[in-house]
């Protein structure tokens, strides 16, 4: 039995030790891949298409304040208030998720930066164990800034395309400086699911969820950056 405690120490110590050194390190180094990327990457493979993973790294201040507030308003209109937990939009998502048959999310933009740079893809308790610690630690060692930075140069855009800046040269021929309110509305309002709509080519719900977007954005005002 103390044989057993003096190795379960160790692992937690070895376990809290490389993670927070982990976190530490990304503050300031870009993430090169996801595992969703990788994931991604195969399954292209595996459809007979070739492997593509479109990413081109953008710093926080070269992106257009737009593509900021509309991520804000649309995934998380908290986020430079709360310290990596909406605990009303959990609520909500319980209570609907009690109700529909269709799972609904209410996770923040830094649970969906923990999940996506430091988890596999997936669904299960363990996994949002992790992603909640993952959450207090980037909250506690990041900036608000550096959590949008890799939020915005990690997620999915499209099939194959990854970041505000791949996106913005992919669908709008321009740098992700350059967004307007509209452009910047429509990418993020295809999120839900990238691999199935396009801001290009969008449907009626896709630019009603931009209307929503852009009306969101300006209840916002000025976000303080």
């Amino acid at each position: 039995m103390r044989l057993f405690k003096y190795l379960l120490k160790l692992i937690l110590i070895g376990f809290f030790g490389v993670t927070i050194l982990w976190v530490l390190l990304l503050r300031f180094i870009n993430p090169p891949v996801t595992l969703l990327m990788i994931e991604r990457g195969f399954e292209r493979k595996a459809a007979g298409k070739n492997w593509k993973i479109d990413k081109d790294w953008v710093s926080f201040d070269d992106m257009s304040i737009n593509i900021k507030k509309a991520a804000v308003a649309s995934e998380d209109q908290l986020f430079l208030e709360h310290h990596g937990f909406d605990l009303r939009a959990i609520e909500r998502a319980i209570d609907k998720n009690q109700h529909s048959n269709k799972l609904i999310g209410g996770s923040t933009i830094s649970q969906q930066t923990a999940k996506n740079v430091f988890l596999w893809p997936g669904r299960s308790y363990i996994r949002k164990a992790f992603e909640a610690y993952f959450t207090m630690l980037i909250e506690a060692l990041w900036s608000k800034e550096r959590i949008m930075e890799v939020y915005l140069n990690v997620i999915e855009m499209g099939d194959g395309i990854y970041g505000i800046e791949a996106a913005s040269e992919t669908y709008f021929k321009r740098h992700a400086s350059e967004l307007n309110k509209q452009q910047s509305a429509l990418i993020v309002g295809v999120w839900p699911n990238p691999l199935k709509w396009s801001p290009v080519k969008p449907t009626q719900y896709i630019r009603h969820r931009s209307y929503l977007i852009m009306k969101n954005m300006r209840r916002l005002g000025p976000l303080d950056f």
